[in-house]
């Protein structure tokens, strides 16, 4: 036997606490070479230890300490004290749970974030096993496993190094009701040791069954022990389940106990005596002699046999999904007894090639340097259990956080953050939490603004203030102040939308430059706007016409026209939309105080035209054309006549219609007159065209004869204007003055050379020629509108006058 002095530290000790007996092993790793110095097995003289859970603490202490002292005198002058144990158990809890973390902005992640983020999934599957667990047991987390690692948001092998936005992964956590915990540290103090490393007995036998590079396939790991049924299933090259299944070698053992009246020992010799004996001598509890062939003990356990593994295939298949495996190892005792192998297959659905005991082939990096043991696969869970002591450290530790005893599961790995969430504190009361966000949408695009973060909360360890990732020991002191949540978002219109653009109107010839406005839910709002959730914003690109004139101050007019158009109140204008009116009771207020002076100053201006016209022509005359001239002039001095005639009955028909109108209301008498159209930035000309006949009797009478006189002067004067086809605008004025002492005349024009009549008025301007002529003013059709009267370009209320050719189109 090899000296102490040639055993390299550490030198671990590893005891497998089964159901049916206690394994205690000892060695040492060399490179990736694990060299066992000692080995030691104690079968249990009674039933201290069923299922994987001790029921007798003092019995299972002694039986420790008989296999403690049988491997220190394989270890001459070495005493051992530290030991790693496994946990089995029926009530073994799963959870998978996620941890997720955002970083305010790109950060390199270190280690520390990893395990802050591992510690994030282990609190949210905690959270979930406590939602499914029924009972009012206690569970602690024995074990996890990392099932991916996700980098802004794609699967990544390894997060240490990498630039991130946000973090994420997925684990598999196991838990075990704490008096399965406590009553293997108990047994083990019991025997005067300290636990250096529990884990749990699946992931300890699959450190051995299923090496890394095989855990890309989708296999299942069975550890058919004495008690329990350890399951572990790999997938992609995790692990992504652990299970345990409360049936395993004594189900066997117990039916030949009952079947042919024999101790426990015997029975276990029945089960374990294989297919290559003839046949096996006994005595039954009567110290009756018998004899017993292979044949007839598998017969009898083939019933019992098939149901644990039918619920073993039940159990893997429920682990990975719904789905049988590719393939199977079976390791432990009980997996060596004929027929399980075959039976499980069956169950599972796969070929029976694929399911098989793992023994020796996976104990090829394993060198047993002791006599008389040899590589079996009853060793893989208890050389797991040592191996892993060098892959992760666990053990139970105690501190107190807020005054209170804490009890913590130690991996080697514990921070303040563990401890505080073995204390009670849920996530939101350990990191702080940003208030909430104000969600909106902007022309139907959604959009938020963050809630304000929260305090973190505050940490002492031993009166030091710490962070959270800070590593915690056994018999520390933590006090914490919960962190708080911030302030919800909010935030003002004018800070999540630009109002500092502009939009422009033309407005009876006049640019208008006003600012955009913005409505919310429908309604428009400025932009000292306190947003509320939902809020639904729309950037207007459009004033209607009520706002254009709220924004110039000023009434709404009676008679309104966007782009030559009647408009309303809700009619919308855009961009370069040209919009013009007239206000119905201005003109009436201007038609009531005209003076007959005006009147007689807008004749006198004709007649003098007139005759300043007539002088011009008659001197370019020669004499040869004077007879000609007298002939003309006498044949318009005849219709002149005619025309006064009519004017004499319409001067009567005046009469009588004003003598009613005094008799009317305002409103109705502005009703009875014609609209007339004229820009209101040119009131002189207002006077000039957009007058009717108004005044009292008298006036009227009195000046009926010098009205006469002057009309036939004035068509006199039209009548050479209109042969001499002169058109600018200050002749259409002139016809129009003429015209305007006849009421509602009808006036023929041509419209892009269609003849159209007007009626029912007693002037007329451009716009009046869409009561007659259809024309599109909704649609934009070209970059301009194009208005001409006789050749010359035109506005909206230009007068007409008789015969008139009105060009009307948009230009491309």
């Amino acid at each position: 036997m090899p000296t102490l002095t040639k055993y390299p530290e550490p030198l671990v000790f590893g005891l497998d606490i089964g159901t049916r007996s206690i394994v205690g092993t000892v060695g040492y790793r060399e490179g990736r070479q694990f060299n066992i110095v000692a080995q030691a097995v104690r079968y249990h003289d009674t039933r201290a230890m069923l299922d994987g859970q001790i029921h007798d603490i003092v019995k299972i202490g002694e039986e420790i300490v008989e296999v403690k002292e049988r491997l220190e005198e394989q270890l001459p002058g070495r005493k051992l004290h530290d030991v790693c144990i496994a946990a089995a158990g029926r009530v073994l809890k799963t959870a998978e749970g996620k941890g997720y973390y955002e970083f305010p902005d790109i950060t390199v992640v270190n280690q520390e974030y990893i395990h802050s983020l591992e510690l994030m999934g282990i609190e949210e599957a905690h959270e979930k096993m406590l939602e499914e667990n029924t009972s009012d047991d206690k569970f602690f987390c024995v074990g996890y496993s990392v099932i991916k690692y996700y980098l802004n948001g794609y699967e990544i092998g390894n997060l240490e190094g990498h630039k991130a936005h946000n973090i994420s992964c997925h684990v598999l956590a196991t838990f075990l009701p704490e008096e399965v915990v406590d009553g293997l540290y108990a047994s083990v103090e019991a025997a005067g040791l300290e636990v250096a490393n529990m884990t749990l007995e699946p992931i300890a036998a699959i450190q051995l069954a299923i090496p890394e590079n095989y855990r890309l396939l989708n296999i299942a790991m069975v550890d058919v022990g004495a008690g329990t049924s350890d399951i572990s299933i790999t997938k992609d090259g995790s692990i992504v389940g652990y299970g345990m299944l409360p049936k395993a070698g004594d189900e066997l053992t117990e039916t030949l106990i009952k079947e042919y009246l024999v101790d426990f020992d015997t029975a276990e010799e029945m089960k374990m005596m294989g297919l290559s004996k003839k046949s096996l001598a006994y005595k039954d509890i009567l110290s009756v002699p018998r004899k017993i062939t292979p044949d007839e003990v598998y017969g009898k356990l083939d019933p019992v046999l098939e149901e644990i593994t039918e619920q073993t295939a039940k159990r893997i298949i429920e682990l990975n999904g719904g789905k049988p495996v590719a393939a199977a190892f079976v390791v432990g005792g009980g997996g060596k007894v004929p027929g399980y192998t075959d039976k499980l297959a069956k169950h599972l659905g796969i070929a029976p090639e694929r399911v098989g005991l793992r023994g020796e082939e996976v104990l090829g990096s394993v060198n047993i340097l002791v006599e008389d043991v040899k590589k079996d696969p009853l060793l893989v869970t208890p050389i797991g259990i040592c191996l892993n002591f060098f892959e992760q450290k666990n053990r139970f530790i105690y501190m107190t956080v807020n005054d209170e005893k804490v009890k913590l599961y130690d991996n080697d790995k514990l921070t303040v953050f563990d401890a505080v969430v073995a204390y009670g504190l849920s996530n939101d009361e350990i990191f702080p939490k940003r208030g909430k966000d104000l969600n909106y949408t902007v022309n139907g695009k959604k959009r938020f603004v963050r809630g304000q973060a929260g305090e973190a909360a505050e940490l002492t360890l031993n009166d030091i203030e710490v962070g959270m990732n800070h590593e915690v020991q056994a018999g520390d002191k933590i006090q914490i102040i919960n962190s708080t949540v911030g302030e919800d978002a909010h935030a003002v219109l004018e800070e999540v939308v630009d109002l500092n653009t502009s939009i422009k109107f033309f407005v009876n010839e006049m640019e208008i430059v006003c600012p955009r406005y913005a409505s919310v839910n429908g309604k428009l709002e400025s932009g000292s706007y306190e947003l509320n959730d939902g809020d639904e914003i729309e950037i207007l690109n459009y004033f209607t016409l009520a706002q254009l004139m709220q924004y110039m101050d000023i009434e709404t007019p009676h008679e309104v026209f966007v782009n030559g158009a009647r408009a309303n109140a809700d009619t919308r204008i855009y961009e370069n939309f040209n919009v013009a009116w007239i206000d119905r009771e201005d003109i009436y207020k201007a038609e009531r105080f005209v003076t007959e002076e005006e009147y007689e100053e807008d004749e006198e201006d004709l007649e003098n035209d007139h005759v300043e016209d007539s002088d011009a022509e008659q001197e370019s005359m020669d004499s040869d054309d004077v007879e000609i001239e007298k002939e003309s002039h006498e044949e318009s001095h005849e219709e002149s006549h005619e025309e006064s005639d009519e004017i004499i009955d319409d001067a009567v028909e005046n009469e009588s219609q004003e003598k009613t109108a005094e008799e009317t209301s305002d409103d109705e008498a502005d009703s009875l007159r014609a609209v007339s159209g004229f820009s209101i930035f040119d009131v002189g000309e207002q006077m000039s065209f957009g007058l009717s006949d108004t005044g009292d009797d008298s006036s009227n009478k009195n000046s009926s004869n010098e009205n006469l006189s002057n009309e036939n002067s004035s068509n006199e004067n039209s009548s050479n204007k209109n042969s001499s086809n002169e058109n600018s605008s200050d002749e259409v004025r002139k016809k129009s003055k003429k015209k305007k002492k006849n009421k509602n005349y009808a006036l023929h024009i041509t419209v892009n050379g269609t003849p159209i009549t007007l009626e029912g008025k007693n002037e007329y301007v451009f716009i009046d020629i869409f009561d007659k002529y259809e024309f599109d003013l909704k649609t934009v059709g070209g970059t301009r509108l194009v208005q001409r009267i006789d050749g010359v370009n035109a506005g909206h209320f230009e007068p007409l006058h008789e015969g008139a050719s009105v060009e009307l189109y948009w230009e491309k």
